[in-house]
């Protein structure tokens, strides 16, 4: 039975601060290339990993996520794409490639089938793009655009944190609907790409604008129908001032509180009664059943090259 040397990232402690490469290490411990017999366990060598932004939160104890808190002295999870080495559990065979919740380690023993889906592997789309493009950032795109904003042709769409792998998605899905996209992003270099590659019809760079209610009536003089929150506080704000009548926000994300200091308040929601806005937060583990229909949509239209949805998730 081959034993090999197993690389784990290993969380070092609870934070309630921006973490650190020092609140990780790095440990070497060998592991059976062998899934137990009676465990319906598989044993898999992951290929691709994804840091994503809802794993700060899972580095803070008692976090209330939607995933639980990470252990101290145990290996960061987060999804990754990986092979099948071997397997007790019949649904899984040594050789397919799956994608799902994993271990930061070279290999990885999983019970949790049902956190996993199993890749088709595609010569015209690498794998890499199973964590961004076909994965959880892109689906909680395709769902939180299409299922939670339900847009209309000619709508005036905005997106915060648009260069995210959420964002940039939401803003080429948006154009290939028919409506008007502008993104706000933390650098020059991120509004070019928004603008020049990603196919937006404008973004700004929210650190440079004194005034964001200005920076935003001068994106949208007719106001927001559609606004895709990735990020909380004063944007969330402001937005708020902005919203046509019967406008949506997206409740996707809350990349502003991350480093948990006091919160910023919301003072702006008194414009969800005159203006019948609609506001929802949610997860794209609660619309699962729509991920055939996700792939579909997504696969067509980037081997279709409808859109650049290949340029940022390679």
């Amino acid at each position: 039975m081959e034993v090999v040397e197993n690389k784990q990232v290993i969380f070092k402690g609870y934070i309630e601060r921006a973490p650190k490469e020092t609140d990780m290490e790095l440990k070497v411990n060998k592991i059976q290339l062998k899934a137990p017999k009676g465990s319906t366990a598989f044993l898999v060598k992951n290929l691709y990993l994804s840091c994503d932004p809802y794993m700060r939160a899972l580095m803070r104890q008692g976090s209330g996520g939607h995933h639980p808190p990470y252990v101290p002295g145990q290996v960061i999870q987060g999804f990754g794409v990986s092979k099948v080495v071997d397997s007790d559990n019949p649904n899984f065979k040594p050789g397919d490639i799956i994608s799902g919740f994993t271990g930061w380690e070279e290999y990885s023993l999983l019970k949790n089938p049902e956190q996993l889906s199993k890749i088709q592997p595609d010569d015209q789309i690498p794998l890499s793009y199973h964590l961004g493009l076909l994965g959880m950032p892109g689906f909680t795109a395709y769902v939180g655009f299409y299922e939670v904003c339900t847009p209309k042709k000619g709508e005036y769409v905005f997106v915060s944190a648009a260069a995210g792998a959420v964002g940039q998605l939401v803003g080429q899905l948006a154009k290939l609907h028919g409506c008007y996209v502008v993104g706000s992003a933390g650098s020059t270099q991120k509004v070019d790409l928004l603008k020049n590659k990603l196919g937006f019809d404008e973004a700004f760079n929210y650190k440079e604008e004194l005034d964001l209610d200005a920076a935003l009536k001068r994106c949208f003089p007719q106001g927001i129908d559609i606004y895709f929150d990735n990020v909380g506080g004063e944007t969330l704000d402001t937005a708020l001032i902005n919203m046509r009548v019967h406008g949506r926000v997206a409740v996707c994300g809350m990349v502003s509180l991350h480093t948990y200091g006091d919160p910023q308040g919301i003072h702006n929601l008194f414009n969800l009664i005159p203006k019948r806005i609609t506001m929802k937060g949610f997860l794209q583990s609660d619309y699962l059943h729509l991920y055939p229909q996700f792939l579909e949509h997504v696969i067509s239209n980037y081997k279709q090259g409808k859109d650049r949805l290949h340029r940022r998730h390679e």
